[in-house]
């Protein structure tokens, strides 16, 4: 039996060191619409593709050593409280406090924290190829 419950694709994420250029890119090739985005201690755009899935893009952070895409990884991070700003897919689940215990039970590493206004929840983790996940609530 799956341990999330009612998944769903909340959203995409893309970390870069320039958002806005990033962002005009996913506007103009793939008709993705500018969104309101929260205020972080960093520059976030938030894009919404009609239909489809939000993108959220994130600056990056230059305090850790996530990798700015695939092809620049020169090892794998392996402390989950350095993702919140890196490369993630994020699902949304119904169940998030006994997903979360059970990824525990597992032995899967997670960070846990919620958006400054409180009302999400977030828990990151890897997937065992070292790619980046996020479950929110």
């Amino acid at each position: 039996m799956a341990v999330a419950k009612a998944a769903c694709l909340n959203h995409i994420s893309r970390e870069s060191s320039d958002i806005r250029r990033l962002a005009d890119f996913y506007k103009e090739i793939f008709a993705f619409e500018e969104i309101e985005s929260p205020n972080f201690e960093f520059k976030v755009i938030w894009l919404n593709l009609p239909g489809a899935f939000p993108m959220h893009l994130i600056e990056r952070s230059p305090l850790t050593k996530l990798p700015e895409g695939p092809y620049s990884a020169t090892s794998a991070v392996a402390d989950p409280s350095h993702l919140p700003r890196g490369h993630h897919i994020c699902f949304t689940v119904s169940n998030f406090d006994s997903f979360v215990q059970s990824l525990k039970d597992k032995g899967i590493e997670t960070f846990q924290r919620s958006l400054p206004n409180g009302k999400v929840r977030q828990v990151f983790f890897f997937d065992p190829d070292g790619s980046y996940l996020r479950i929110e609530l």
